[in-house]
């Protein structure tokens, strides 16, 4: 048996409770290099817990994801944030739940980016793991380096069909 679960557009309120939506926001900019440029400063909040450091890294989808898509596999980050920012427009689903210590597959939610987003999950959340639906979308990642591990795997008891709203 399985659970259905469609994506919502993403937006900033919806996502508060697992994370941070990362765009440009247009009142919050600040001119730089001359202003020849608009920055748009602390779009997200990174977290780090204990002695890990901030890794900022690219990922490369090599195999496309197409919907339906079925899971039963859930992670979390508990020692520090993740964020992910596509390096170029593409839509990007993500499911997540809060940061207790246990998930159920009825608690999982989903969103779906407008081609631009990018999203940082808090310190704990549960997702999915990342998905693509083009071979060669890359993002790019923000998260925490250590000695430690950082990522807590849970399966749930129900899987879990993605589909498409």
């Amino acid at each position: 048996m399985s659970i259905t679960l469609r994506a919502k557009p993403l937006t900033k309120e919806r996502f508060a409770p697992y994370g941070d939506v990362i765009e440009s926001v247009v009142d919050r900019t600040t001119a730089m290099n001359a202003a020849r440029f608009e920055r748009f400063d602390d779009l997200c909040a990174v977290d780090m817990k204990d002695d890990g450091r901030v890794a900022v890294s690219i990922a490369r989808c090599r195999v496309a994801t197409s919907l339906p898509y079925r899971f039963d596999v859930v992670e979390r980050h508990p020692l520090g944030s993740q964020a992910f920012v596509p390096l170029m427009p593409c839509k990007l689903i993500v499911v997540v739940a809060p940061p207790e210590e246990s998930v159920e597959a009825s608690d999982l939610r989903a969103f779906v980016t407008n081609g631009r987003q990018g999203i940082n999950y808090h310190r704990g959340t549960w997702h999915m793991p990342l998905i693509a639906f083009e071979a060669g979308q890359e993002f790019l990642i923000i998260d925490r380096a250590g000695d430690v591990p950082n990522c807590d795997e849970h399966s749930l008891d129900e899987a879990v069909m993605l589909v498409e709203d």
